[in-house]
């Protein structure tokens, strides 16, 4: 299992309007091509500009091809384009983590 951990941070006072484009526009053809996300979070405390996502993979090869269909998927592109139009994100990390041995995902 590999789990994509991805944090965006957004300008302040975007974060609201950029999740309601998102759940407006990229939701629907990023679970069309990636599946459920594990999780999608607001941060309650901290950064109130950020919020995390997180996708589950079997593997690497799993994770690039589902990413090679989302970024063929015209209404992810459109709603990418959207997004830079916006311009709300400021920054994205990135982290690929597999599950331990003695506290695995169900």
């Amino acid at each position: 299992m590999l789990l994509d951990v991805r944090t965006y941070t957004c300008r302040p006072g975007t974060i609201n309007k950029h999740l309601a484009l998102y759940a407006e526009k990229g939701f629907g053809p990023q679970t069309k091509n990636l599946g459920q996300p594990l999780a999608y979070l607001k941060t309650e405390t901290g950064n109130p500009n950020q919020y995390m996502h997180i996708w589950v993979y079997e593997n690497a090869g799993d994770r690039e091809a589902k990413r090679a269909a989302l970024w063929a998927d015209p209404d992810w592109i459109a709603y990418t384009q959207a997004s830079a139009e916006m311009g709300a994100l400021e920054a994205q990390e990135n982290m690929l983590m597999n599950p331990t041995d003695f506290c695995p995902l169900p």
